[in-house]
């Protein structure tokens, strides 16, 4: 729960909170832009966030959230809570994303598929050829209640996977980044920067314990270098992820049928670059000054 003094009226820094929230919407407004959605539409779905979050975050204790204090709380009319709280949530079924993120998981970390080297194996396409080294068991091992063969079909439509001349089922990028299928990007799209600015405000209102949040940023270089800088961060990356992923398997192999086994985690790379120009970067004396600029 948080606590009422943090969203007070007089808050002397909600003027540097909604600066800092003008600039992290701009990617998402520009993103609403090119996929037709206007001010209005955005506006409605602002509304139906700002009673969700004083439902589930605002609420005193033993005391039943109502209309009237979640109205108090986000400057919404009683009449526009009581709708909203009412409509149904939109909920989408992500079964066969989150099924693919957990296929490619095990797909890059287990043994049984991994080669020497720890890249992932072309596997052959049914286990009745691979047998435990095979697309059919991989699924397998994740699910019971789904056939391999949809989310082969799936994952060839949206460039995830692709067959060899052998009918080996080989995958592209050591990643669940589709070359198509805009619902799929869509996913991680928001389960990412959800969790990135959960986390980032979770640092900014001083609660514990803090959670890890770390960048590296530099300016005043050329295309040549930011594309060396890349390749880098994709290397350095890409293990480190191996690392957290191989064990949290591990881990939540462990921890089946254990009733306090209620948590998850998101554990994110990502590698920003753009030309420097009127707002690609923040004017802050805090920033020019630092000479080794790891936060």
């Amino acid at each position: 729960m948080i606590k009422n003094a943090e969203i007070s009226s007089d808050n002397p820094i909600k003027e540097k909170v909604l600066t800092a929230l003008q600039r992290v919407m701009k990617p998402l407004v520009r993103l609403a832009l090119t996929q037709g959605i206007n001010y209005q539409m955005l506006l409605e779905t602002l509304k139906v966030v700002f009673v969700q979050v004083a439902e589930e975050e605002f609420k005193l204790s033993q005391r039943e959230q109502t209309d009237s204090r979640i109205s108090l709380l986000t400057g919404l009319h009683r009449k526009d809570v009581h709708r909203l709280r009412d409509q149904p949530e939109n909920t989408q079924t992500t079964s066969l994303v989150t099924l693919g993120s957990q296929l490619v998981g095990l797909w890059i970390s287990d043994a049984d598929f991994v080669d020497a080297e720890g890249k992932p194996k072309p596997l052959a396409r049914l286990a009745s050829v691979g047998g435990n080294v095979s697309f059919d068991r991989l699924v397998a091992r994740v699910s019971k209640d789904i056939r391999a063969r949809p989310v082969l079909d799936e994952w060839l439509r949206i460039g995830v996977a692709y067959l060899d001349e052998n009918d080996c089922v080989c995958l592209n990028n050591e990643a669940f980044v589709p070359s198509e299928g805009f619902e799929e990007k869509l996913f991680f799209f928001q389960q990412n920067i959800h969790d990135h600015a959960a986390a980032t405000a979770h640092n900014l209102m001083n609660l514990t314990p803090p959670m890890l949040e770390r960048c590296v940023y530099y300016d005043s270089l050329t295309l040549e270098a930011i594309n060396e800088l890349k390749v880098l961060a994709e290397h350095h990356g890409m293990t480190a992820l191996k690392a957290v992923n191989a064990r949290a398997i591990e881990l939540q192999t462990e921890s089946q049928n254990n009733a306090n086994a209620n948590q998850r985690f998101t554990y994110a790379l990502y590698f920003y670059h753009v030309a420097e120009g009127l707002g690609a970067k923040l004017p802050h004396a805090f920033y020019r000054r630092k000479k080794v600029r790891i936060d």
